[in-house]
């Protein structure tokens, strides 16, 4: 039998948490948005969540928050199935959210949209003005490879391979996006790209994916610990050099 906590918020009950006075809250802060032909609306949030899941099997007293599914998608409007509630209402969730979890010991929000970056590091400003011990981290990376190319879809061959459709992968825009970034500020992903794909999926993999998502969480872990002093990472696992791309 397994005793040890459940990594789920949602599974537990209030008088739990209140016998457990060091539990950090992981929040996944994802997007509902196109992702290509071949990938599913959700992938941020799944990489997300997924970050969340692999930070609280290495850092004790970690609960993971049910997912933010929405956020400042505004770059892929035109695109069918994209829903975006805008950087201004994403900072007052963030805001409001975090003032309700001054039970925690602290939160950490996850990041899994490069849209939401603004909005994410303008809420932890406030919060933190106000005194909450709050962390907001995102992957970085190659800015190359950034919407629904190699990386994202090798992470979702690694996490949904079913949900993969492998028949549709075709390369985006695959220009460096320096040159490309102007128009895309300014009149979104469908004047760059016709197919919403910034990189090139076509080789994507499992096995890249699973190596990302190490990479990333074991980034996360570290951060984390230097962040919250008191929460202990693992210590066998070591800190990368460099992280890979932010999914957009």
């Amino acid at each position: 039998m397994n005793d040890s906590p459940p990594v789920d918020l949602v599974r537990h009950r209030s008088p739990e948490l209140g016998a457990r006075p060091r539990v950090l809250l992981a929040v996944p802060v994802g997007a509902t948005e196109q992702h290509g032909p071949h990938l599913p609306l959700d992938t941020d949030t799944a990489v997300a969540v997924e970050l969340c899941r692999r930070l609280a099997a290495r850092v004790p007293d970690v609960v993971v928050a049910p997912a933010i599914p929405y956020g400042s998608s505004g770059e892929h409007a035109g695109f069918p199935g994209t829903l975006s509630i805008g950087r201004h209402a994403l900072r007052v969730l963030l805001v409001e959210l975090v003032r309700s979890a001054d039970e925690f010991a602290g939160v950490i929000l996850v990041n899994g949209h490069g849209g939401n970056l603004e909005p994410l590091h303008a809420a932890a400003r406030i919060l933190r003005y106000e005194g909450r011990h709050v962390l907001a981290w995102s992957p970085t990376g190659n800015p190359d490879d950034s919407h629904a190319g190699h990386a994202e879809t090798s992470v979702m061959l690694r996490l949904r391979p079913e949900s993969v459709a492998m028949e549709r992968l075709e390369p985006g825009e695959t220009r460096p996006l320096g040159e490309i970034i102007d128009q895309l500020r300014q009149h979104g992903v469908a004047a760059v790209s016709a197919n919403g794909v910034l990189g090139d999926p076509t080789r994507a993999n499992a096995e890249d994916g699973e190596r990302l998502l190490e990479t990333w969480a074991t980034a996360l872990a570290e951060r984390v610990g230097r962040h919250f002093p008191r929460a202990a990472t693992a210590t066998d696992v070591p800190t990368p050099a460099e992280t890979p791309a932010l999914p957009l």
